[in-house]
């Protein structure tokens, strides 16, 4: 037998000079849940026209039609209809990691030149998520389309200020203290705000190569010429004009258990039955250093235990060994120092910010960046962590040429 389907009593939507428009976000609802007008209409028991028309804000549901959407949808009433937010809206990139629900997330706002990007807060890791503020809420699907490669476009609510937004700094890289820049220009009501977004040292450079970030950190060190980051730099980011500056360095080694329970020496050890490894993603700078040492043992990354257990950041290693779900991991010392670890030095690094040289004078926030992290405040937090050393912050590094092309 056909279902009826229902008449919606409607009314038309308020005229953009209302105090309090409805917002309408059926269309975003229905796309997360990968319906067709025609699926949703009967689904819900109405037309496919009445679908359009409150899709296109012609019309608003009575409550009866809203809640039979809603049920539909698996959403509350207040999910799909709403006052129309004050802040300004804007559409940018989405980044990160997709999210289904909720249908409102909380989400930071950049501009690298032209393009806006939009990073679900979530996307920075469980550590960060509930200490960092949003700039906005992303509110649905954007209605222009994405940069070719299928980018992802969406609509955000901002909850400050666009100037600030537009001010604002990404960091990607791993070193947590990266914070403590960002709080000293909090703390001075800086009109620019410093973002640090953790990730490995090769993503990083590769998030910075892609212009979706300012500036990468980057500790990598060159197994055939010792050199630090130079040459990663040469063969990531080739002709670009990018201008190192040391954030710090730091002692890099094996986080181990307080007390050193298993005895573990270095790298020979991670081969042992009764020792299991936490490792970082492939292409960080703790993955690469691991490797390195192992190769020059001559083990096989097979024949370690926990080789392929993966976590994100210096600290999740740091807190795994802690916790027990590890015995030993690739870090840094202060990391050692925070947890109450054992700490096993493997090699000094130098932990470089990888900036591009138009920023340096045309980007105001990557100015108050340099300025707050050579503060002789930030200097001295930084060395109290425990394993860093802050001589060298602020040099400006070698720039390496643009890479030449060779004639055939």
């Amino acid at each position: 037998m056909k279902r009826k389907h229902l008449r919606v009593a409607a009314r038309k939507q308020p005229s953009s000079g209302d105090r309090h428009p409805v917002e309408n976000r059926v269309r975003a609802a229905r796309i997360e849940r990968g319906l067709s007008q025609a699926e949703l209409a009967e689904a819900a028991g109405l037309t496919r026209q009445a679908i359009y028309s409150i899709e296109s804000n012609h019309y608003l549901p009575n409550v009866a039609t809203a809640l039979r959407l809603a049920h539909t949808l698996d959403r509350r009433v207040e999910d799909l209809f709403g006052l129309e937010p004050a802040g300004m809206l804007l559409d940018g990139e989405l980044l990160g990691h997709k999210q289904r629900r909720p249908l409102t997330i909380r989400a930071k706002v950049w501009s690298v030149g032209e393009r806006t990007l939009v990073l679900p807060v979530a996307s920075l890791g469980a550590g960060l998520t509930y200490s960092t503020p949003a700039d906005g809420l992303i509110i649905g699907p954007s209605g222009s389309r994405g940069r070719a490669g299928g980018t992802r476009r969406v609509r955000v609510q901002l909850l400050q200020d666009e100037r600030v937004v537009r001010q604002q700094v990404v960091v990607a890289g791993c070193d947590p203290a990266i914070q403590l820049v960002a709080e000293r220009l909090r703390q001075h009501r800086e009109p620019a705000s410093v973002l640090g977004w953790p990730m490995g040292s090769t993503a990083a450079v590769e998030a910075l190569k892609r212009g979706e970030v300012h500036v990468a950190g980057l500790h990598v060190m060159d197994p055939r010429s010792g050199e630090a980051n130079l040459p990663f730099v040469r063969r990531h980011l080739g002709g670009q004009a990018v201008t190192l500056v040391t954030f710090a360095t730091w002692e890099a080694g094996l986080l181990v258990k307080g007390g050193n329970p298993k005895a573990i020496r270095g790298p020979a050890d991670l081969v042992r039955k009764d020792v299991r490894l936490v490792n970082r993603e492939e292409g960080s700078g703790a993955r690469m250093l691991l490797d390195q040492r192992l190769r020059a043992e001559g083990i096989k990354a097979t024949s370690v235990r926990g080789y392929d257990d993966v976590v994100s950041s210096h600290l999740d290693v740091g807190r795994r060994v802690a916790e027990g779900a590890a015995d030993v991991g690739v870090g840094v010392e202060a990391i050692a120092g925070l947890l109450g670890l054992g700490f096993i030095p493997l090699q000094t690094e130098r932990y470089d910010l990888v900036i591009p040289s138009a920023f340096l004078t045309g980007h105001p926030g990557v100015g108050r960046l340099l300025e707050a992290l050579v503060s002789r405040e930030v200097r001295a937090e930084i060395e109290a962590l425990g394993g860093y050393s802050t001589r060298e912050t602020g040099k400006v590094v070698e720039q390496p040429p643009p890479r030449r092309r060779t004639a055939r």
